[in-house]
């Protein structure tokens, strides 16, 4: 076989329950099997994951590496790649037949874009609703303004893993992403990849996302020491972006409309895990306030201050402690009477009725 159109390069760890979805959805699609090639990267895995690859070897190629992260998965992955183009794919979900064929035609449309992302379907395993979450407007982005920056960021959800499709030659610049970047290296790679590029969005779902207690970035339950590893990759993404941005040339407004969103992340789970000042916690809601929304309700408003007086007089896992009571209550609904606020990201969520799309079981 020649050079194949594209990799389809899927990195797991100990996902024995999902991972023949993600290489079936793999397979199956409709873009032409000649002109692709499967490989499977697997981050260490201790449960059958391995075993289950090898299920489909010659189709797919294995490459087994001791457990390090996806950062290291992706370094493993990477170079190994034939393909023009690589379109990652996540262990636990798994893509729409036409995925392939749908990105590989907008890239060949749109030679100046070097990376695309795209709507998926977010599928719950523990209840099995689902619901389609779009960009509502398409949009190519090249890094040239802070409006350009802030808005890649907001539709980060578009360019993670199992979304994410880029050109050999750019996603090959990145290489090698940082280390201690266990979670969220999907993030690097994308970001960095536009700054090489540019960006295209596609609104149609073409992935379905699943959410499941083991996801290592999914915090259903209170897990510290998975949310201490967040924690860490988070600062670890933050610093890395903003030396690697910088040395990019790009302008520092730019950069901080794309990095501070992670740094604000970061403080708020060291506030939560660790504590600090009642001063920082009101400077990260404050922050994080200014990120997501735009505008509110008078009554709203009335009732963000009251949160924020509440995070300038409590200690900052008390206040957390207490934030995390009233999500989970029945004041949070009523609340709501009160509207409201507008988010700045241009994001849209349909539920989508059972039963689940027939091409995957998705709590099997």
């Amino acid at each position: 076989m020649g050079i194949p159109a594209a990799t389809i390069l899927i990195d797991t760890y100990n996902h024995e329950r999902f991972i023949e979805d993600a290489i079936v959805s793999a397979l199956e699609q409709d873009f032409p099997r000649a002109e692709t090639e499967i490989l499977v990267v697997d981050d260490g895995s201790t449960d059958r994951t391995p075993e289950i690859v090898r299920k489909f070897q010659p189709h797919v190629r294995l490459i087994q590496k001791t457990n390090g992260g996806q950062a290291s998965a992706f370094n493993a992955g990477i170079p190994e790649a034939q393909g023009k183009f690589v379109a990652f794919l996540d262990g636990d979900d798994w893509w729409t037949k036409k995925k392939l064929s749908v990105v590989m035609d907008y890239l060949a449309a749109r030679p100046h874009i070097g990376v695309v992302g795209h709507g998926i379907y977010e599928v719950d395993s523990d209840t099995g609703n689902m619901k389609a979450t779009t960009p509502q407007r398409t949009r190519e982005v090249r890094f040239d303004s802070v409006e350009d920056g802030r808005f890649f960021r907001q539709m980060m959800c578009f360019f993670g893993t199992s979304r994410v499709t880029i050109r050999r030659d750019v996603v090959s610049r990145v290489l090698p992403v940082p280390e201690q970047i266990v979670v969220e290296a999907d993030e690097f790679v994308s970001i960095m990849s536009a700054a090489y590029s540019a960006a295209g969005l596609i609104q149609e779902p073409l992935t379905f996302y699943r959410l499941h207690s083991e996801n290592l970035f999914q915090v259903r339950t209170k897990d510290e020491v998975k949310q201490r590893r967040i924690q860490k990759a988070l600062a670890a993404l933050a610093d890395e972006l903003r030396i690697r941005l910088g040395s990019a040339a790009m302008a520092p407004g730019i950069i901080d409309a794309i990095v501070k969103p992670l740094d604000v992340g970061s403080k708020r789970l060291r506030l939560m895990l660790d504590g600090g000042s009642p001063w920082e916690t009101f400077q990260a809601e404050r922050d994080e306030f200014q990120i997501a929304y735009k505008k509110g309700s008078a009554g709203y408003w009335l009732f963000k201050g009251f949160v924020l007086a509440c995070a300038l007089a409590l200690p900052p896992r008390k206040f957390y402690q207490l934030r995390d009571s009233y999500s989970h209550s029945n004041w949070r609904r009523i609340r709501g009477l009160l509207g409201e606020p507008v988010p700045n990201a241009e994001i849209g969520n349909v539920t989508v009725p059972k039963p689940l799309n027939p091409e995957r079981k998705a709590t099997q």
